[in-house]
């Protein structure tokens, strides 16, 4: 989903840093958190691995609409581990694609945050809609597509407030273009909502102590 493919010197070194620092310091505030505040138990430790390497393959799968894309995860880790592990969760990943190729390094701050943010509105929407939203599918559905949105608009908001070194096209070009990349974004947004709506139902049905409820 919304994610910067690309390369390094893209952006100044100033946003480079500004970015970087960002999702630092929201990592860090998530990490002190965990240790000062919330005991994680070894389950849950291992969640949050097998999600961290659900992401990373997922990201590495496209799906051959408009040039290439991919799904994200980042709203079911939300909801499976909530948004302090979900911050540490998708920068471990944005590390190991960066690896890859799968965007530069000088990225990996600006990606961070984006799905920090899509992980973060997932959580809050899906236990924020318990009394308004009834069943778990739909909840998670729109909690899913909502975050997903949110997540390209404030990948759109990176680009433009950043730059793109060596481009020659207006912003508002540069504009035009970021929307057309959103709007096929949005639609397969639909896509995963289905997807992560089905596996936490399916989640809530079998193991329902993975999201803290009682057998």
């Amino acid at each position: 989903m919304a994610h910067i493919h690309l390369q390094d010197g893209s952006f100044s070194l100033y946003w480079v840093i500004v970015w970087w620092l960002a999702t630092i310091i929201i990592t860090a505030a998530a990490v002190l958190w965990l240790r000062n505040k919330k005991k994680c138990e070894p389950r849950t430790l291992t969640i949050a691995a097998f999600c961290t390497a659900a992401m990373f393959v997922i990201f590495l799968v496209e799906i051959p609409i408009a040039g290439g894309v991919h799904l994200s995860l980042t709203p079911f880790i939300g909801i499976l581990v909530g948004p302090a592990i979900g911050a540490c969760v998708v920068l471990i990943v944005n590390i190991f694609t960066a690896a890859v190729g799968h965007g530069g390094w000088s990225m990996i701050g600006a990606n961070a945050l984006v799905n920090v943010i899509e992980v973060l509105v997932a959580w809050a929407l899906y236990a924020g809609l318990k009394n308004v939203v009834k069943g778990t599918f739909p909840r998670v559905a729109l909690a899913t597509f909502v975050s997903l949105c949110l997540g390209n608009i404030a990948m759109i908001g990176i680009i433009l407030i950043s730059g793109v070194q060596g481009v020659t096209q207006s912003q508002g070009q540069v504009l035009y273009g970021l929307t057309l990349i959103a709007a096929v974004n949005f639609a397969v947004a639909v896509i995963e909502a289905v997807v992560t709506g089905f596996m936490v139902a399916f989640i809530e049905r079998t193991r329902p102590d993975i999201l803290g409820k009682k057998p």
